[in-house]
């Protein structure tokens, strides 16, 4: 059971990791943009493969996929719309908008952003009775440019170092807690309701990837993000292929 809060936390690390290169390196707004890219098409790659083909072989009939995918889209759309009206719409942006944002809003869209993809990797550890390498290898990867970016805006909005890797250490626990309640909660749920949760994972990260993290990757990345983003879907899907 353990295991699953100890691969949580290890997949949500570079959100730390990638709050200390942002801290130490100054990195530009174009390779913010770009590494985002890259960590989208990793997501996409994940959805399609770790999720709902997961989901497909999962579920005996097909109405738990797609409720599963709207209802994701549906609660991450409502609550990143409440979050926005509280002041953390900006919170991805690299270049300091967060300034005028609210702190709480801020950590707390970030826990939005994280926990539906963290419940998935442990109760992927409790049906398989281990963790899937290449949904914790897409998990691992496209926490890194979110971190950046964030960090790099929080840097400039002026927060300080100590609150900004208190934040992301805070975040990390909080999705290897999700990770737990993934194994813990789903134990004993039927095949429908498996699905359900791994298409719900799905459609809120697809919701995610559309509204804030692919428009901010090529406000700064540029047209070269579409072929970064393909570089990542096929790093994943390369991934998935070996595991």
């Amino acid at each position: 059971m353990w295991a699953s809060f100890g691969w949580g936390t290890l997949a949500a690390s570079t959100l730390v990791i990638g709050a200390i290169l942002a801290l130490l390196f100054r990195i530009s707004t174009r390779w913010i943009g770009l590494i985002m890219a890259f960590g989208a098409g990793v997501l996409i790659s994940a959805v399609a493969f770790d999720l709902v083909e997961e989901a497909s072989k999962t579920a005996p009939a097909d109405w738990p996929i797609y409720l599963g995918i709207f209802v994701g889209c549906g609660v991450f759309f409502g609550g990143d719309r409440l979050i926005d009206r509280s002041g953390g719409g900006q919170r991805k942006d690299p270049t300091g908008a967060q300034q005028d944002g609210s702190a709480l809003a801020i950590v707390l869209g970030s826990v939005l952003d994280g926990i539906p993809e963290s419940m998935v990797i442990g109760l992927t550890i409790f049906e398989g009775g281990k963790v899937g390498a290449a949904y914790l290898a897409a998990v691992f990867i496209s926490n890194l440019p979110e971190s950046i970016s964030s960090t790099s805006g929080l840097v400039t909005g002026g927060w300080k170092t100590s609150r900004i890797l208190w934040m992301w250490i805070a975040i990390t626990l909080i999705s290897g807690l999700a990770s737990l309640a993934g194994y813990s909660f789903f134990q004993h749920a039927s095949p429908n309701v498996v699905a359900f949760v791994l298409t719900f994972a799905a459609g809120a990260i697809l919701t995610m990837l559309a509204d804030s993290m692919m428009p901010e990757a090529y406000k700064h990345g540029g047209k070269l993000v579409g072929v970064v983003t393909t570089l990542g879907f096929a790093t994943a899907l390369l991934i998935h292929t070996l595991d």
